[in-house]
């Protein structure tokens, strides 16, 4: 191991924040990562870990030594693409939401790894908020409108929502035709992973956007079991019309008040700042963007 391996194998211990986790990633044993980070505090003369038995941590050296190796490495990476024309190679990891990764990555995907044939992909589902840097994600595609992070953001496109509900539902409490026709309605409440709060309704009126609260007898935190409660008529949903679409062609679900849809929903690729884009993150990233210009979201 020389001395640019250590280096990216210490600052994989610091985004991990395990010595067995970066063992893992780079398949070695969890003893030879202990040594590799010896012998580079014995060559700096600083301790650059703290170390207890549920957690790993820089010190201040530490942190000031991983913010030069992330750069160096990059650099290193950058500079080798120029001379291997460019191919990139390794492991890349993605996170998305399933039924996103489902619709539009996978269907997609032979075609990206036949033309990057020396990258390996990693791809994790979930609709959680993911710490990349201790995770050892590369980037993560997300909906929705971005706080304030200190992640580097690329647009992919914008999700077109719907509102719905079930046939049953409707005949018992009619079809509204504008949204001041919503009294007397129920919504299920769908709780917000970044709020913890339950989420209005939406709607477009006139160019302005209006926000609706109905009663909700039932309230979840899972889009899924929130479109099985609509088949089952316990009230009106908003949702991407990608994921409704086979309802709405079956006609377990109908759209409701279809002139007033909520706006538009960001599509996005996240991914930190500190982690200057791979050539493998880079092709992965234009591929993701000329995917979803062709897609109908």
């Amino acid at each position: 191991m020389d001395r640019l391996d250590r280096m990216q194998l210490f600052a994989r211990i610091v985004e991990r924040r395990s010595f067995t986790a970066a063992a893992a990633d780079f398949n070695l044993a969890r003893s030879t990562v202990t040594e590799a980070v010896k012998l580079l505090e014995r060559s700096l003369g600083v301790r650059l870990l703290e170390r207890t038995t549920r957690h790993v941590g820089p010190t201040l050296d530490g942190q000031a030594f991983y913010e030069r190796c992330v750069a160096i490495l990059s650099e290193v990476e950058e500079a080798e693409s120029l001379f291997h024309e460019a191919e990139p190679r390794g492991l890349l990891r993605i996170d998305a939401h399933p039924l996103l990764t489902q619709t539009f990555l996978l269907p997609h995907l032979n075609a990206f790894l036949d033309r990057y044939p020396l990258l390996d992909l990693q791809l994790g589902q979930g609709d959680r908020l993911v710490d990349l840097v201790r995770e050892g994600v590369d980037c993560v595609i997300r909906a929705g409108e971005l706080g304030d992070s200190n992640m580097i953001a690329r647009r992919l496109g914008t999700i077109t929502e719907i509102t719905c509900a079930s046939p049953d539902y409707l005949e018992r409490h009619g079809m509204p035709r504008a949204p001041a026709d919503l009294d007397g309605h129920l919504a299920i409440g769908f709780v917000s992973s970044r709020t913890g709060q339950v989420m209005p309704l939406e709607f477009q009126e006139g160019g302005e956007i209006s926000h609706v609260r109905l009663p909700s007898r039932i309230t979840v935190n899972n889009s899924d079991t929130m479109a099985d409660l609509a088949r089952l008529g316990y009230g009106l949903i908003q949702a991407p019309l990608y994921r409704l679409k086979q309802d709405l062609e079956r006609g377990s679900l109908v759209e409701v008040l279809p002139g007033h849809r909520p706006s538009p929903t960001p599509l996005s690729a996240l991914y930190p700042q500190n982690r200057h884009a791979a050539p493998r993150l880079r092709v992965f990233l234009d591929w993701a963007i000329e995917l979803f210009r062709k897609v109908d979201l």
